[in-house]
């Protein structure tokens, strides 16, 4: 038992490095915002177009940005869904067999 317990931490830290290295993106406004995370939901960088920061109004500005991130959020929730199914799949797959399935 506590053999599988270790195992399954070195599985989730080998998923967190793996969710690290993968980059999902989010926009808004056909683009003109650009939203960068890794699949493990952290912000690496926000482009916002010179010439639409330029015309945008604060509101405008503030709401097209949460819809960027939101969109890079959502691609990164999916990302780490479907390595932590993979994983758990790997991990308890063959156990199917004692459930009589």
């Amino acid at each position: 038992m506590f053999d599988k317990i270790m195992e399954a931490q070195q599985k989730a830290g080998e998923v967190k490095k793996r969710l690290d290295a993968i980059s999902v993106t989010g926009t808004a406004e056909g683009g003109k915002i650009t939203v960068n995370a890794n699949a493990n939901k952290v912000i690496q960088s926000i482009n916002i177009d010179e010439n639409f920061f330029a015309d945008a109004d604060k509101e405008e500005l503030e709401e097209l940005l949460v819809i960027a991130i939101n969109k890079a959020m959502e691609q990164a929730e999916n990302v780490s869904q479907s390595e932590m199914a993979a994983m758990t799949q790997q991990m308890f797959g063959g156990l199917g067999g004692l459930f009589g399935k």
